[in-house]
């Protein structure tokens, strides 16, 4: 039984799809206007591994998750470059894929794209402004809030507590303040192609509008799961709940899950706070594979604090496992899914549950690195068939469940197992010191050397 928190409700609440073994699940997607950055990295990874575990639980999942490609800050980019706002849009887009294929973020069913869905989004509106939701103003097309009687039940605001919040904009023409806008009119600067035609003229659609339109134009008027970042709540998510059940007079969305924050120092990452890290800058220092292990050392939904020492930590664990692991596969080389070890057994459920439990991602690892004690404490030709039985364990939860892939076994090349040679027969004479400059080498070409108690030595390339 999977069970998570439901931002709609407050509550941990048992997962029961709409249809029996699918779920239905959007995912908010990047505005392509500059390149990836942790943030980012923690929301996707975070549903990737949710995605995973619904799958590996018997779940067809249809993930649908957009890319925002016109707005203010694509069209702003574009003129500050003098770049056509598709291609600022693009080359963000490919480097979205990129960082995610770093990542091992699988790739969703379907990336719609918001230019390429106008004649649906219009359509969408007209049947608001019909149903005596939208209004118009002078070729703007606003969603009045007072006319939706739930407005508020995500976020759980009152209109009196609203105010303007991010991408929320102060306008006079609305007939109420917190009314958003559906579509936009051409402003005087703004390049052609972001511009379409519509009965209200010339315009491009507001931001919360393209997310109800893809998610109910891919996965039907009420979805399982709609998923985001915690800042999205308000008030894109609650626009979008609005809009999207103002429209089809159905219940939008059954579950909202939300990440929480990267912080830097206890603050919200932001490029206004001078606190930014983007994934391309973090990859010249952190494989992407300990990236993605810190990701996964808190829960989803608690923030997640950056700083080196953290990212570090992470380091030092990944290494601890990939060690164990290469000793592992020193002894046994196949693998045998058939468990019958009582421990064995014990860690995949306890693993499991965890998952079941909210995603606890922190609590799955803890269990990882249980198995990873085992391991250790069983390094032993004589027995082989229990170490086959782990090594398919270690690699269905490390790789299989939590995405984080094998660290490669190279065999040694001709260099360094020269040096491997040369260091092992200075041990075999005890000449620790020449032996200590082979180490030292080896440590230089990326390499860790493991001496295990039968004299032999395994060479783990390091995180």
């Amino acid at each position: 039984m999977i069970k998570f928190y439901n931002t709609l409700t407050n509550k941990i609440e048992e997962f029961k799809p709409i249809k029996e073994k699918n779920v239905s699940m959007y995912v908010c997607g990047v505005t392509p206007y500059d390149v990836c950055h942790l943030g980012h990295a923690r929301a996707y990874v975070t549903f990737d591994v949710i995605k995973r575990h619904f799958i590996r639980s018997g779940y067809t999942v249809k993930h649908v998750q957009n890319f925002t490609d016109v707005d203010d800050k694509i069209i702003n980019r574009s003129l500050e470059r003098n770049i056509p706002p598709a291609e600022i849009a693009q080359t963000y887009i490919n480097d979205y894929f990129v960082q995610m294929e770093k990542l091992n973020v699988i790739k969703a069913d379907v990336y719609p794209q918001v230019t390429k869905m106008i004649p649906q989004i219009v359509e969408f509106i007209k049947k608001l402004e019909e149903k005596g939701f939208a209004y118009n103003v002078d070729g703007d097309v606003y969603f009045s809030v007072e006319k939706f009687e739930q407005y508020g039940k995500l976020s759980k605001r009152k209109f009196e507590e609203m105010i303007a919040g991010a991408r929320v904009e102060k306008d006079s023409k609305k007939k109420n303040p917190y009314d958003f806008i559906l579509w936009k009119k051409t402003k005087e600067n703004e390049p052609e192609e972001v511009s379409w035609d519509s009965p209200w003229g010339k315009g491009r659609p507001g931001w919360h509008i393209e997310c109800s339109v893809m998610a109910t134009s891919f996965l039907g008027s009420t979805i399982d799961i709609h998923g985001g970042g915690q800042d999205l709540i308000f008030p894109h998510h609650e626009n979008e709940i609005a809009q999207s059940e103002a429209c089809t007079g159905k219940h939008f969305a059954d579950y909202w899950l939300h990440n929480g924050f990267v912080t830097v120092n206890k603050e919200k990452m932001s490029k206004s706070l001078g606190n930014f890290f983007t994934l391309k800058d973090i990859f010249k220092q952190y494989n992407p594979r300990v990236v993605r292990y810190y990701l996964l050392t808190q829960h989803y939904r608690t923030p997640l604090d950056f700083s080196n020492e953290n990212l570090n930590a992470a380091k030092a664990a990944l290494q601890g496992l990939d060690e164990a692991y290469a000793r592992l596969t020193d002894i046994v080389k196949e693998n045998d899914e058939n468990l019958k070890d009582e421990n064995l057994i014990k860690i995949q459920k306890q693993f499991v549950s965890s998952l079941d439990d909210d995603f606890n991602f922190e609590r799955a690892l803890s269990h990882l690195h249980e198995l990873k004690n085992i391991i250790l404490n069983n390094l032993s030709v004589e027995k082989n068939g229990f170490l086959k039985q782990a090594k398919w364990l270690f690699e269905d939860i490390l790789n299989g469940a939590l995405g984080i892939k094998i660290a490669e076994q190279e065999k040694a090349g001709i260099e360094l197992q020269e040096f491997l040679n040369k260091r092992n027969e200075a041990r075999k004479n005890k000449d620790w010191k020449k032996a200590d400059a082979y180490r030292d080498k080896l440590s230089e070409l990326g390499y860790k050397i493991i001496d295990n108690k039968d004299g032999s030595s395994t060479l783990v390339k390091k995180c």
